[in-house]
């Protein structure tokens, strides 16, 4: 028989691999007294009540995985809320009296700031630093609007920072253990082909047909390759398994091409492509002229770049 301390333990293991409505707590439940265990046990997120808060008395969650808040939709999400108000409330938990942080729901924080309300409805509950953080990464990962470099760094700071293995990972975040294990490696991939995929220049199937290539600088390479003759998942593939048997299609196809663009000018289209979010291409002479082209998708693409070189 299990002794009093290993059936708390059970417990909370079986709580935390029930994902985040179990971390959260069922919402219509009453408050239960903090006495009932050791205050070390009490690792469940009670709910105090809902309640309309100060938006002033509420600060950002500093475990917040999302790394970009798109001022489209912030715009669009403030313009609903003006309207409707907020349909679901927030969830935060108390630091002071008057003082609360968010454990999940800074987007409609943000957008209810913008709208101008001064107050926002919200669950109090109870959590220490680590449950927000548990919390506050599987709520991010659950939406569908996280880039595959978010959800990567996301997996990757639950494992490390809550102490999990990729199997205890898979089963909160309700993925394979190769689900998981494909993400993580995208982190792996040098910097510019991160920022290439978050700003979706190419797919997470590119990026993991690249995370196969040992070597940066032929990654660097397929990575240019792929952006300027916008490959397909299949044919990177393809290239990915002849480099691998030892051929070397890109040295081939380069002969068949006009003057290739050197490192220099390589790595300043890769910049600037990143920096505007779209597939810069640069043409460049030995004579030192040349033209560079920014394509836009639309209207509101076009404005978005307008705005980016008007900050210049």
């Amino acid at each position: 028989m299990p002794d009093n301390s290993e059936k708390k333990t059970l417990k909370r293991r079986n709580a935390l691999g029930k994902g985040l409505g179990a971390l959260l707590g069922d919402p219509k439940k009453t408050e239960t007294a903090a006495t009932t265990e050791p205050a070390e046990a009490v690792s469940v997120n009670i709910v105090e009540k809902l309640d309309e808060i100060s938006i002033d008395h509420i600060e950002r969650n500093p475990f917040q995985p999302r790394l970009e808040f798109k001022d489209e939709a912030l715009k669009e999400l403030a313009d609903s809320i003006r309207v409707q108000g907020i349909i679901q409330p927030i969830t935060v938990r108390r630091l002071t009296e008057n003082q609360f942080q968010i454990i999940s729901g800074e987007r409609r924080w943000r957008a209810s700031k913008m709208a101008g309300l001064e107050k926002i409805p919200a669950y109090i509950r109870g959590a220490n630093d680590a449950q927000m953080l548990e919390m506050a990464l599987i709520e991010n990962i659950q939406r569908e609007d996280l880039n595959p470099i978010e959800v990567a760094i996301s997996y990757q700071r639950l494992i490390a920072e809550c102490d999990l293995k990729q199997e205890e990972l898979g089963d909160r975040v309700g993925k394979k253990r190769s689900t998981v294990a494909n993400y993580l490696r995208l982190l792996k991939l040098p910097p510019e082909i991160q920022t290439g995929l978050r700003n979706g220049m190419i797919t997470m199937g590119h990026a993991r047909a690249l995370v196969n290539v040992n070597s940066i600088e032929v990654q660097l390479t397929l990575f240019d390759t792929i952006v300027k003759d916008e490959l397909s998942v299949r044919k990177t593939e393809n290239l990915v398994r002849d480099i691998i048997q030892g051929k070397d299609p890109l040295t081939a196809k380069s002969k068949n091409k006009n003057e290739p663009l050197d490192f220099e000018f390589s790595r300043l289209q890769r910049d600037l492509s990143s920096h505007f979010g779209t597939q810069i291409k640069i043409k460049n002479s030995d004579e030192g002229k040349g033209e560079i082209k920014i394509p836009y998708q639309s209207v509101e693409d076009l404005n978005r770049i307008l705005d980016i070189l008007k900050t210049h």
